[in-house]
């Protein structure tokens, strides 16, 4: 008996991992979509004729689009793409094919084999096809017509509501998953966040051996993998914070400090980066040696001394071409990190935007301290070293 109710809870899916909010976010957005596009069909169209205002699959179709609008069986294409070649597909069959049961078997097999080959596959276009077929007399009286009306029409207006719905409620709509990020060093290495762990290909052959559709894009597959390392690695280091690790005794300057004086700093201090602070010490730029070599002229060694020398040096006469002070050079805005952000944060924080020093803000939004790509490095060794000591 046991056996027999084991092999019966098999048959239910898991839960449904959102909360409350995004459920009533989804069915009031099903709500509207088929709301409003039943009354933009009949504002477009005046129809008088016996064909419906919408089509059943049209509700299908809102689920993908209201609850589920980051599937790739949810895109604009899918849903445009889907639902007219099945329609054609489903007509052609209701024309050509005396045998009801047939055509209809023809029409939602050949409309799913069209589907893949023009990457639009949306599952409610099944049905589409199958309405093709079995919607009566009035839908077969329309021919080919039926394709434009209901179809096309109902699925960019569903389309043109989710498109707005979605975006309002913080839901990019179309999504696409994250950009591949793009080597600041223009070389073929992998971006560093990537290098620990599994990397794409891995990915790429797991899915060619599952090979099933899976009702989630590649990518957002990724970023889903690479979070839960992510998480691994802040379960495994503890609570390292950048309060732990950043340097408390910041050296900064104000947005007119001279360029002379920034450039003391840097060299007595024997740092590369300076942050940029108002009179509240909140950070407003953030000047480095990069910064200065670029607005010099710096690209070429030949005379890097003198141009410097020139550059950094105060004018005297009263109008000046070059830059004088330290607001005129610094990079603005500036990525920060929160104090009570975790370490493993700021790994991809460094990695997608090139930088090797992190202001760290307050809840305030006032400088409290600066990490470095050096200071990472620490930390992560020693908390390495942690890990390897509880388990020895």
């Amino acid at each position: 008996m046991a056996k027999v109710c084991s092999w019966l809870q098999s048959f239910l899916p898991e839960p449904v991992s959102v909360n409350n909010v995004e459920r009533f976010r989804s069915s009031v957005g099903a709500l509207l979509g088929i709301l409003l596009t039943g009354l933009l069909t009949y504002l477009t169209t005046r129809s008088s004729n016996l064909s419906p205002l919408l089509i059943a699959p049209m509700g299908a179709s809102a689920v993908l689009l209201f609850a589920l609008p980051s599937s790739p069986l949810a895109q604009p294409w899918s849903i445009i793409g889907g639902n007219i070649v099945s329609a054609l597909i489903g007509v052609t069959c209701a024309l050509w094919i005396k045998d009801i049961v047939l055509a209809a078997a023809l029409a939602a097999g050949c409309s799913i084999a069209a589907m893949f080959g023009l990457r639009c596959l949306h599952p409610p276009s099944g049905a589409v096809a199958l309405t093709a077929v079995l919607g009566g007399s009035a839908i077969h009286a329309q021919g080919y017509s039926f394709v434009i009306f209901p179809v096309a029409v109902n699925s960019l207006l569903l389309l043109l509501v989710a498109t707005v719905f979605n975006n309002l409620t913080r839901h990019p709509y179309p999504h696409s998953s994250k950009p591949k990020a793009i080597d600041a060093h223009l070389t073929k290495d992998l971006p560093h966040e990537q290098r620990f762990g599994f990397v794409p290909d891995d990915l790429n052959d797991v899915l060619k051996h599952y090979n099933e559709v899976l009702d989630i894009s590649r990518g957002d597959l990724q970023n889903l993998f690479q979070q839960a390392e992510m998480h691994a690695y802040r379960r495994r280091f503890g609570e390292i914070t950048c309060a732990d690790i950043m340097s408390k005794d910041v050296i900064s300057v104000e947005f007119g400090t001279s360029l002379e004086e920034a450039w003391a700093l840097l060299r007595q201090h024997k740092i590369k980066a300076l942050p940029v602070i108002d009179r509240a010490n909140r950070v407003i730029g953030i000047v480095t040696q990069i910064d200065f070599m670029r607005h010099a002229d710096l690209d070429v060694y030949e005379g890097f001394d003198s141009k410097l020398k020139r550059f950094i040096k105060s004018t005297t006469t009263v109008h000046s071409k070059k830059p004088e002070v330290i607001g005129q050079i610094m990079t603005s805005p500036v990525i920060t990190a929160k104090i009570f952000m975790h370490i493993v944060g700021l790994i991809p924080l460094m990695s997608q935007h090139n930088v090797h020093h992190i202001p760290v803000l307050d809840p305030e939004r006032r400088l409290v301290g600066m990490v470095t790509q050096s200071d990472l490095v620490a930390s992560l060794y020693q908390g390495k070293l942690g890990d390897m000591k509880d388990h020895s």
